[in-house]
């Protein structure tokens, strides 16, 4: 098996119902085959039957989930849902993560929940500024556009930092549902508090059309630092500091692809973020899936055009947080050859995923068993042209969880993958 070179396509599937699934308002899955099941050489994959919950996210033995006005909670892994509520706006849901404690926050298009008790009640969430103010979203210009404030592109959002729980996650935004300012949250008590850990600035690229005259433009004025989205962020504990990743291109108002280093003071409840590089688009520091691993870092590249000299700067990539900066101390795992923003690293398992509308591959996993010595990439071309994101780390049962997306971003259907020992 050839470590740098393994390339292969499956195109596996059982029998399964043809019945579609309607997800979003006015979205139906028209490639998908609910319910199938299918493997390849290195793991098993299922997706839920077109009558079950959209499991939304996992962890351990739970998993939270929604279907047409009502949210669930499982303590099995979805074999069954004992804890269940009434949520008219269900199919808006952007965000969810089950915190240590058993908490459960959830978002849709610009509105935080919380339950702290199995879904028995819920409550809103309003973010604070840094100063304790409320943090409230904008009044959009168009009420059914009112933006994806909370809506994450990566999956794993809890991290350990000196003996207790973080929350931290950014908003992948400015794609779907109108504008929105581009933020970074946290939270330190199991989610009774969210507050702002970053903001971006004003990019006028990103502003509500047909706002009135004298309108308070989206984002922080006094930050010089725009982005479109965030991509990633994630915590390294050998330096005890965030690293967040952002797009897109340069538009013309400054680059919008960055990666920044974020130290917090528990004492002081307070964040220091600086912008360590950016880059246009054709670079892999435009990325996201950044995951550290006995203190190195690993991130796998977003690269897209124009491409210089016919070629793009992508890849697998790994490196000493030190000389995140310095491309010629980079070593290249694996090159996958097609733009991917996702990738999660477990037990030794790396999975990604290709951006579907940049791909040959209709439905493209990477893949590798062995901490990147050996890699594979697999077509489950079935579920027709979708992309992977929001990956899960393994529930207590072994199984990966990810969105598969319509295309790029429209919500399709949920699939899961469990490594073969």
């Amino acid at each position: 098996m050839n470590a740098s070179s393994l390339t292969r396509r499956r195109w596996l599937a059982t029998a399964a119902s043809g019945a579609t699934c309607s997800l979003w308002p006015g979205l139906r899955s028209l490639h998908a085959a609910p319910g199938t099941t299918g493997e390849t050489e290195h793991f098993f994959y299922r997706m839920p039957g077109a009558d079950e919950p959209y499991i939304d996210s996992q962890r351990d033995e739970k998993a939270f989930a929604f279907k047409a006005g009502e949210i669930l909670l499982s303590e099995d892994c979805g074999m069954t849902w004992p804890h269940r509520a009434a949520f008219p706006e269900a199919d808006n849901i952007t965000f969810s993560v089950i915190l240590k404690n058993g908490n459960v926050l959830f978002a849709t298009l610009n509105r935080l929940f919380l339950s702290t008790d199995n879904l028995k009640t819920h409550r809103e969430v309003i973010v604070q500024n840094a100063d304790g103010s409320d943090y409230r979203p904008h009044t959009p210009v168009n009420p059914d556009l009112p933006g994806w404030y909370f809506h994450s592109l990566d999956g794993e959002h809890c991290f350990e930092v000196d003996g207790r729980e973080m929350l931290v996650w950014g908003n992948y935004c400015n794609v779907l549902g109108g504008q929105v300012p581009v933020n970074v949250y946290y939270s330190t008590d199991n989610g009774e508090t969210v507050k702002l850990a970053y903001s971006f600035g004003q990019n006028p690229k990103f502003q509500q059309k047909g706002a009135p005259e004298g309108a308070p433009l989206l984002g922080d004025a006094s930050n010089p630092v725009i982005a479109r989205h965030v991509h990633n962020v994630t915590y390294n504990p050998g330096e005890n500091v965030f690293y967040a990743c952002t797009g897109d291109i340069d538009r013309g108002d400054g680059k919008e692809c960055h990666w920044l280093r974020g130290s917090y003071d528990a004492k002081a409840d307070a964040w220091d973020w600086k912008v360590i590089i950016s880059v246009d688009s054709n670079s892999r520091h435009k990325c996201g899936g950044i995951n550290f691993i006995d203190g190195k870092c690993h991130w796998i590249a977003d690269a897209n055009g124009p491409a210089i000299a016919n070629r793009y700067d992508r890849g697998i990539f790994a490196c000493d947080p030190a000389d995140i900066t310095d491309k010629s101390k980079h070593t290249m795992l694996f090159n996958p050859q097609f733009e991917s923003a996702n990738m999660l690293v477990e037990d030794g398992v790396f999975v990604a995923t290709h951006c579907a509308p940049a791909s040959d591959y209709a439905c493209g996993i990477i893949w590798s068993p062995d901490m990147g010595k050996t890699w594979a990439q697999y077509d489950l071309s079935e579920f027709g042209p979708r992309s992977g994101c929001r990956i899960h780390r393994k529930n207590r049962d072994g199984w990966f969880r990810m969105d598969l997306r319509k295309g790029w971003i429209e919500r399709a259907e949920v699939l899961f993958l469990k490594p073969k020992v």
